[in-house]
């Protein structure tokens, strides 16, 4: 029940002005000069284009229809062709621009948002679902190809053309475009108060959708503990209240963003009426020519519809700008670990491990490990033993510097490892834990992630080294077998020596297996042992096992508890002591 809590939990997102929003996202056109120096060509064509027609008419009305010159007119409406034909062709030019150009942003914003959560530490990870990261690389991104595209090929000339609509009419006639716009104020008015309304409920929506993905991922993968326990009912009713909470979010947010076409419409209508009044109190005084009174009342409506088309596309534009918030966010987390601007670039190890008055803490209230110091020879092999939560994993885990220790030092062959940089650190490292994940792939590239560069002859003598030769030349297609996602059809026991694999290729100068054979049958732990003695030579390796049968052989034994050491030495050694790990041993025998 906690699992599903944190999953319907909302995130605790910021809110910032949509403004420095926008501007930041269109920071990413910047590397595509050309093309904006393109696209802003065909816009301002365009737009020319529009106001001219207008004009047009009104010259074709006002001189060459009054004088009955026929072949004026003919030539006057074959420019009027061929200037909309052309204001097609810019239009279509500049859709298919602004498509090439927001495609390619959405891929490097995804990529950039890729890269930073991998920079990103396990504390970032372990306080968020995967789904809810899954969302805001997929869902959140696609997003933002409305907010690029809308907002240069339908709002930035909506706008310009509201601009220049204004400037002529009120060029021609200050009267009629006071009366034409006598409704601004209200309009205004209006429209801040929905827009403020519907970017919270947006946001809202967009926290929910996030929640109901996050939920769904975490179902699929733990199907198998779903069906097992029978609780399929209870799963179903959790994501109908979920499901419910989307929708009726979604819905608020529809319902607060409709009221733009009324209070449009509205506003436009008042103005039509005082627009029509003063046309007619004007006409009794000083008429106007039947081409300009025509001209005017095109200019008038060319205001209003693109006020109604801004409006339309508000809705879009406030949800897919909450995902751009939501992506940003992320970019904006600073990982926790990061390499110190003079680290530098650690050589090659022999192995030495010293934690010097070590202590850590995950959440900064209760430390996990206290002034914890001790010395690991180059090629030692340490077992860390003790009850659950005692810090085994904790140390293994610095040793790796997946966390920073609060105080103390983590030296390796003497350099303290928050001076070196972090790549030049875990290349040196294995890691084998008790989650065996592995890969859409083959079993080949599986191994061979542990070494990218490794050849077929070095994959089969990992391989074989744990043991796992035997059972992957029995499969179909051997090395070249096709993997399902995290190697379902393979027993655990399978998966398990894939992994140690894709370990021993890397050929580590430390390695570390965090219960790494707690899902192998004991006659094959043993193969395994036996695999594995002449890998771990030249090797410092830490062992975590609750198993303690495995590690007896182990150079030391450190028993990790109350935020220490309590006990090392080895087997024997420990054995006659008769002390914590004495009585595990005994316990589990």
């Amino acid at each position: 029940m906690d699992s599903i809590n944190t999953v319907r939990q909302d995130e605790n997102t910021r809110m910032t002005k949509k403004s420095e929003t926008l501007i930041r996202l269109l920071k990413y056109l910047l590397n595509y000069r050309g093309l904006i120096v393109a696209v802003l060509f065909t816009m301002a064509v365009s737009i020319a284009i529009t106001l001219i027609n207008p004009l047009l008419a009104e010259r074709a009305i006002n001189v060459h229809i009054k004088d009955g010159n026929m072949r004026s007119l003919v030539s006057l409406s074959v420019l009027a062709i061929i200037l909309n034909v052309a204001l097609a062709l810019f239009t279509r030019l500049r859709m298919y621009l602004m498509a090439l150009m927001s495609n390619d942003v959405l891929i490097k914003i995804r990529l950039q948002l890729y890269e930073h959560l991998q920079k990103l530490g396990l504390k970032f990870f372990d306080s968020r679902p995967a789904g809810k990261i899954i969302a805001r690389v997929m869902g959140d991104v696609n997003s933002l190809k409305g907010v690029l595209s809308d907002t240069v090929t339908t709002l930035l000339p909506q706008f310009l053309t509201l601009a220049a609509v204004m400037f002529i009419m009120f060029s021609k006639n200050a009267i009629l475009a006071t009366a034409c716009l006598i409704s601004f104020p209200l309009l205004t008015f209006g429209l801040l108060y929905i827009q403020n309304r519907c970017r919270e409920l947006w946001h809202v929506h967009r926290k929910k959708s996030s929640n109901l993905s996050g939920f769904i991922h975490e179902d699929i993968a733990g199907i198998r503990v779903i069906q097992s326990f029978a609780a399929e009912d209870e799963t179903n009713a959790t994501l109908d209240v979920m499901n419910r909470e989307n929708h009726d979010t979604f819905k608020y947010a529809v319902r607060i963003n409709d009221a733009f076409g009324p209070v449009i419409e509205f506003c436009s209508g008042v103005a039509t009426i005082c627009l029509y009044y003063a046309g007619v109190k004007l006409s009794g005084t000083e008429p106007a020519p039947v081409g300009t009174l025509l001209a005017f009342v095109t200019y008038a409506s060319m205001v209003w519809n693109p006020i109604m088309q801004l409006g339309n596309l508000y809705n879009q534009f406030v949800r897919n700008i909450a995902g751009a918030e939501r992506i940003f966010e992320i970019l904006d987390t600073e990982p926790e670990i990061i390499d110190a601007k003079d680290a530098k670039e650690l050589p090659e190890i022999r192995g030495e491990v010293e934690f010097r008055n070590v202590s850590f803490s995950y959440d900064n209230v209760k430390e996990v490990l206290e002034n914890v110091s001790f010395k690991v020879r180059p090629g030692e092999t340490i077992a860390l033993v003790g009850p659950t939560g005692a810090g085994k994993s904790t140390i293994a885990n610095l040793v790796c510097r997946f966390y920073d220790v609060q105080k103390g030092e983590v030296l390796i062959d003497g350099m303290n490892i928050s001076s070196v940089t972090i790549a030049s650190l875990r290349a040196q490292m294995g890691v084998m834990t008790q989650d065996n994940f592995l890969f859409t792939g083959t079993i080949k590239e599986n191994i061979r992630y542990g070494k990218l560069d490794a050849t077929d002859e070095e994959i089969e003598a990992a391989a074989k080294a744990v043991h796992a030769h035997e059972f992957i030349m029995k499969m179909k297609d051997g090395y070249d077998t096709e993997l399902s996602e995290r190697g379902a059809g393979l027993s655990a026991g399978e998966k398990q020596l894939i992994a140690f694999a894709r370990t021993m290729v890397s050929s580590p100068k430390i390695l570390i297996l965090d219960e790494a054979t707690s899902s192998i049958d004991t006659q094959t732990e043993i193969l395994v042992q036996q695999g594995i003695g002449e890998l771990l030579k030249g090797r410092t390796s830490f062992v975590i096992a609750h198993r303690l049968s495995t590690i007896r052989n182990a150079d030391r034994i450190f028993v990790v508890n109350n935020g220490g050491i309590a006990e090392s030495g080895t087997h024997d050694e420990l054995m006659q002591k008769k002390g914590e790990y004495y009585e595990l041993y005994t316990a589990q025998m």
